[in-house]
């Protein structure tokens, strides 16, 4: 066959990328990038009352549990050999206020939810949003006053809540609110109440986005909220400045930054692992486990494919693990 200068057999270069493509075992013995249950972090809604269950309609297969339902998922979670599991809370129209005083209650249904889970499954690592939004009647993560979020007054309600959230037993602390200073100022009070063996993972570099509306469906923010957070979460348009946000919360004391959200940000990922060289996270928020859920359910996706190249994805990208939904489903997959 003439195919123009080049001849079979003739001037092919002795390197052939394909040869290590040939078979299946091949593939897997030069595979850059390995997948394991140990990658996991699974989001968990907790809410008030014995209603066992509450599907988020904007969530498919999704549901509100409440604190026995949630020590159940956290037994299910350590038999999957998923090593964290993160809580939320539903909390009641009642118990929100302007200052979000409901967040450092020691018996609020976080911490509820973390005694329970750390009494019964003692051996699974749980992890706890600190941000006032879940709190507040107006749905911001913060104070507002006079209109703005007031960062300062914020971080004083943040510590009080990341304290008693220690107390309960949380094995880790996220700070998702972006309020400046306060992954310092809650690494200065856990190590003066003695909670130094508390881990940070602050939410460093948190876009403001529209993929975050079924989780605020969930903790039953969506309804509340005011404005928009625009004035605290980063311009989606900005990467230069998620390294500075990254580089202040290390240099605060957190042991551990995260990206949110996922997938349509991993060049930001890609960004802080190569120059930080730190544990690095990414949350797969609820729009994207949405809109996955969605064509999954349609049959425009293929499940079990679409979630193990969506991980792969993350994980080449420089996470050392993902917050998903999709967590214990990818667990059995990974098996």
């Amino acid at each position: 066959m003439n195919t123009g200068n080049w001849t079979a057999g003739a001037s092919m270069p002795a390197t052939r990328m394909r040869r290590n493509r040939r078979a299946e075992w091949a593939r897997r013995l030069v595979r850059e990038t390995q997948l394991s249950t140990d990658d996991l972090i699974w989001p968990i809604f907790v809410q008030e009352g014995d209603t066992a269950r509450e599907p988020v309609p904007t969530m498919p297969g999704v549901d509100r549990l409440s604190v026995t339902e949630a020590v159940r998922a956290a037994e299910k979670a350590a038999a999957l050999g998923i090593p964290v599991i993160a809580v939320f809370p539903n909390t009641p129209p009642s118990l929100r206020d302007a200052g979000g005083t409901e967040s450092f209650n020691p018996d609020n249904l976080t911490c509820r939810a973390i005694r329970a889970i750390k009494k019964e499954v003692p051996e699974i690592g749980v992890m706890a949003d600190v941000a006032l939004d879940p709190y507040t009647d107006h749905g911001h993560d913060g104070v507002l006053i006079d209109g703005r979020i007031a960062n300062d007054e914020s971080i004083e309600v943040l510590v009080r809540q990341a304290l008693v959230q220690a107390a309960a037993g949380c094995d880790i602390i996220a700070p998702s609110d972006m309020m400046d200073g306060r992954v310092g100022a809650i690494r200065t009070a856990l190590e003066a109440q003695m909670y130094s063996d508390t881990q940070i993972m602050a939410y460093s570099a948190k876009y403001a986005s529209c993929f975050y509306g079924p989780f605020r469906d969930a903790v039953g923010s969506s309804a509340t909220l005011s404005g928009d957070k625009k004035t605290y979460q980063m311009d989606f348009a900005n990467s230069d400045e998620a390294l500075r946000e990254v580089a202040l919360d290390i240099a605060e004391g957190a042991d551990m930054v995260m990206v949110k959200p996922g997938m349509p940000y991993l060049d930001i990922v890609c960004r802080v692992k190569e120059t930080f060289r730190v544990p690095t996270f990414a949350y797969q928020v609820s729009g994207e486990y949405s809109m996955m859920a969605h064509a999954m359910a349609a049959g425009i996706l293929d499940r079990e494919r679409a979630l193990i190249e969506m991980l792969t994805a993350f994980r080449r990208a420089g996470c050392d693990g993902v917050l998903t939904y999709f967590a214990p489903e990818l667990a059995e997959m990974l098996g």
